[in-house]
């Protein structure tokens, strides 16, 4: 395991001299009421139909389900965008995608746009984040006081890329990744294993402060987790049991004209319009084992948290930045608007403040969960959030919600991210009540009644008794949303991206946040299973 305190950046530390009565401030600080702490745990790719407290019946998540029997479970969470960067940058922002110019996965955050962390520093804590945040540019903080262990790719575009070795290429969606799925090691997981340790220590240091008489420091901490994202590679102890007791996708689309257009054509410039039982068999086995490794190093985080006495006056959220299709309507990764795909896991739990063992039907934005964690620190809101508070709903305090959510997907023929066409893809979701819309520019709309119809094996678009609610639906869609203006603006970020790479294939900046991904760490086992 490799020193995860060479991945640390720690702002300027700067001496003030006005700054004095030192023993006063202490004992007004042990006078006061102890701040709420936060545990902000962010996995990637974890869709939330394999998870047992989602009603899996075959993946082991122990600790998950504990801690959902603790708290709160939200069944309907819908992610700012199915794909990496930009929901990220929508959950750190509390704004959606064409509200903060991030679509793509290698578009910068503006740095002058207030984040979560920022309104946790101005509220009086010192957040912190160990792991993943896929945040590109330079600002590799965006409002943390110190981070530990980096993400894996540059911090700079244009700058060293990463090297999966044997496994090159699987991390994408790309055919590659079902023909190479199976036992072996995936580099993120061993990622997963540096945070976790890093968290472990954290906690640790805190626990030894407080059993030394210190005053109690509140701490805002994010960790972020790069499994169960593919490679669908897992270590063999783990991919056994679930290679020999895999279940088929439950809802299997066979290739054809039927398909919706964009579905028809993304299955079929990603190679995957027909897919062997074997390769499902062993992609789904090893997703699975990562699902279950992920949760045994979350349960090591949370009883190192508890270990320290620290967990009483503790929020802990848990979710994930979008989901993974595992097979499902015959597709993989995610970039799709599937329920699979867009969905996220969101479960709450904080001793005292929050019922325990309670599963809401509310349908929320990852957005809603942004909200919720700086009105939980008495933090100030972000000025231009979109996200809501859930916890006077929680309380009991109101009975009002309105059960919406958005979510959009746009890429340019530039963009990275998967084989999209070259007049580009521009599309939006909304989910409100029972009703999915799907809004694909120059393509049919798709319509599902999730109530009635929860695998979307029915689209209504075309149902004469629906057009109402198509229209209604649509008209919410594009309001606020100009897919002309956003190809325009996507348009200009290409040119001025390959300034911004030019600069960084020769000025070749030092990366101040990197975790050493080495192409050893990625490999299959020699033989596999079923070869």
């Amino acid at each position: 395991m490799q020193d995860t305190q060479t991945n640390v950046i720690r702002p300027l530390q700067v001496s003030h001299s006005g700054l004095h009565n030192r023993e006063k401030e202490k004992q007004d600080t042990m006078n006061k009421t102890p701040q709420t702490n936060l545990l902000y745990i962010h996995s990637d790719q974890h869709s939330p139909y394999v998870n047992g407290c989602y009603g899996d019946p075959l993946v082991r998540t122990p600790h998950l389900d504990e801690l959902a029997a603790q708290g709160v479970v939200f069944d309907h969470t819908y992610c700012p965008s199915p794909i990496c960067v930009p929901s990220r940058m929508s959950m750190l922002s509390g704004r959606h995608p064409h509200e903060n110019g991030v679509w793509t996965n290698n578009q910068i955050l503006d740095s002058g746009i207030p984040t979560l962390a920022h309104a946790m520093g101005a509220g009086g804590y010192q957040p912190v984040l160990i792991g993943r945040m896929h945040s590109n540019g330079p600002d590799q903080l965006r409002g943390y006081a110190e981070r530990l262990v980096g993400d894996h790719g540059p911090n700079q575009m244009g700058g060293r890329g990463v090297d999966h070795g044997f496994l090159s290429g699987t991390a994408g969606p790309g055919r590659v990744s079902l023909e190479k799925a199976g036992h072996g090691q995936s580099a993120y997981q061993v990622h997963d294993e540096d945070v976790t340790a890093a968290t472990i220590d954290f906690f640790n240091r805190l626990g030894v402060k407080k059993r030394a008489g210190q005053p109690a420091e509140p701490f805002s901490l994010a960790v972020g987790l790069m499994l169960p994202h593919q490679p669908f590679v897992a270590r063999r102890a783990d991919y056994e049991y679930y290679y020999e007791n895999m279940f088929p996708p439950r809802t299997l689309e066979p290739f054809g004209d039927h398909l919706h257009p964009h579905i028809k054509a993304w299955r079929s410039d990603c190679g995957i319009e027909a897919v062997s039982e074997e390769e499902i068999r062993r992609a789904r086995a090893a997703y699975w084992a990562l699902v279950e490794r992920m949760d045994v190093l979350i349960g090591q985080i949370l009883a190192a948290l508890r270990e320290n006495d620290l967990a009483d006056n503790t929020l802990i959220v848990y979710t994930s930045d979008h989901g993974e299709q595992v097979g499902e309507h015959g597709l993989w990764w995610k970039q799709t608007f599937y329920e699979d795909s867009v969905k996220v896991p969101a479960i709450l739990s904080w001793p005292g403040q929050l019922p325990a063992g309670v599963r809401s039907q509310r349908v929320i934005s990852s957005l809603d969960l942004n909200a919720t964690m700086l009105d939980a620190l008495d933090c100030p809101a972000l000025p231009a959030s979109r996200g809501r508070s859930l916890l006077p709903l929680l309380r009991g305090e109101t009975t009002t919600w309105d059960d919406v959510a958005f979510s959009e997907l746009c890429y340019d023929a530039a963009g990275a991210g998967g084989p999209f066409p070259v007049e580009g893809t521009f599309q939006r979701m909304i989910r409100r009540g029972p009703w999915k819309l799907v809004y694909y520019h120059g393509l049919p709309s798709q319509l599902f009644n999730l109530e009635e119809d929860p695998r979307e094996t029915r689209d209504r678009a075309t149902d004469p008794a629906c057009q109402e609610v198509v229209a209604e639906l649509t008209a919410e869609v594009l309001n606020g949303w100009n897919p002309e203006d956003i190809s325009a603006r996507l348009a200009q970020w290409r040119e001025e991206s390959k300034v911004l790479a030019g600069w960084g294939r020769t000025v070749q900046p030092p990366d101040v946040c990197r975790w050493d991904l080495r192409p050893e760490m990625d490999f299959l086992d020699e033989q596999q299973m079923g070869d």
